[in-house]
């Protein structure tokens, strides 16, 4: 059995994708390389704030990292992200 700390780990990991938000973003993460909010923003068709927080909660829980790229701040899925997003989605298409 892993430890407590282990579980609340994967616990925080499985909620950061709960928010049909936070997953429209990871989609949008996961379909293409790397993007900044306003694109983000763009793409999932909510305010720039809104994106911003969801995407600092993906970040909180491992899941996206982000990088400055000169005024821009770049987002990208982790590795983990990939892999949770991939579970995710797989597992309601199949339902």
């Amino acid at each position: 059995m892993p430890s407590l700390e282990t579980l609340d780990a994967h616990a925080q990991a499985a909620r950061a994708l709960a928010d049909p938000t936070r997953l429209a973003v990871a989609y949008a993460l996961g379909a293409g390389e790397r993007a900044c909010v306003c694109d983000l923003a763009w793409i999932v068709g909510r305010h720039e704030k809104l994106v911003s927080h969801h995407v600092r909660q993906l970040r909180t829980a491992g899941l996206a990292r982000s990088e400055r790229d000169g005024k821009m701040v770049m987002y990208e899925l982790t590795d983990r992200g990939r892999a949770l997003l991939e579970v995710v989605t797989t597992e309601v298409t199949r339902a």
